[in-house]
């Protein structure tokens, strides 16, 4: 298989080490990068083909599209010209497979992704969708590459991108969020700068790890630190009373409404 990402920035370079890390030679990797000290960066850290020309990925089984939303309607209109049976994939934020297709004179073969940023470390989640065209070869092909960063996860439906966008794609913000809350209340009852980073950090580690291997589920996990008439049961009555879920639920409405927004705006391009 060779793939030629278009655009070298975090997710694309995030993508190229999964893969190098899974045994993928990078001489079949190509990026098509336009700022020529990234294009120098990238091959001497991945030993990939680099160019600045469509040209060169006109021979290619995959098309990675690695580029910001706003620049993806201008790529499009550059692609047409070298397109025959590639699979496209799209990894840009809020902009719909419909739309992609419809930029690239209508052209079916189509997937769109929404990974995260734990991408980076190899350790993302990634939700896609195929455009019915899409055959049961280019979706094994889109796995391989999105499994490089992370576990995958295939919709029926695209309208589920926008929650996806506000649990997964957001998620990682709140959960920083959170981590950043512990340690000020970690200062505030009086441990140090140091320790109440590494509390905090380990306890989102520990705690993440203990209910992605445990067979029970969070609830009953939950369940398990909070001793009747305990300091836990105290800490999550406070929790309650401030209406912590509700305000969770609300977050993550506003993200999905806002990525539906960006999917109709974006669309709107012609």
């Amino acid at each position: 298989m060779n793939i030629s990402f278009i655009g070298g920035g975090n997710m694309a370079r995030a993508i190229i080490s999964g893969l190098k890390n899974n045994g993928l030679a990078m001489t079949t990797i190509t990026v098509l990068e336009l700022d020529a000290e990234k294009r120098t960066q990238l091959a001497a850290e991945f030993n990939v083909g680099v160019t600045a020309s469509y040209a060169d990925i006109r021979n290619t089984d995959v098309i990675v599209l690695a580029v910001k939303p706003q620049q993806l309607l201008s790529v499009c209109s550059e692609l047409t010209q070298i397109l025959s049976s590639q699979l496209i994939i799209s990894i840009a934020a809020g902009v719909r497979s419909s739309d992609i297709s419809r930029w690239l004179n209508h052209y079916p073969s189509v997937v769109r992704v929404m990974p995260n940023t734990p991408a980076q470390i190899q350790a993302g989640v990634s939700a896609l969708f195929a455009n019915p065209a899409v055959s049961q070869l280019q979706r094994e092909q889109a796995t391989t590459i999105l499994k490089a960063v992370g576990l995958t996860l295939w919709l029926d439906d695209e309208t589920k991108m926008d929650a996806v966008t506000a649990i997964s794609g957001s998620g990682p913000a709140y959960v920083f969020y959170l981590i950043e809350a512990l340690q000020e209340a970690a200062l505030a009852l009086g441990l140090t700068a140091d320790q109440a980073r590494m509390l905090a950090l380990q306890t989102f580690a520990g705690a993440s790890l203990l209910a992605v291997e445990s067979t029970d589920d969070i609830q009953s996990l939950r369940a398990q630190v909070t001793s009747k008439g305990g300091t836990t049961e105290q800490g999550i009555l406070a929790l309650e009373a401030g209406g912590i879920k509700a305000i969770i639920l609300k977050a993550a409405k506003a993200a999905a409404d806002k990525s539906s927004l960006l999917g109709d705006d974006l669309g709107s391009q012609q």
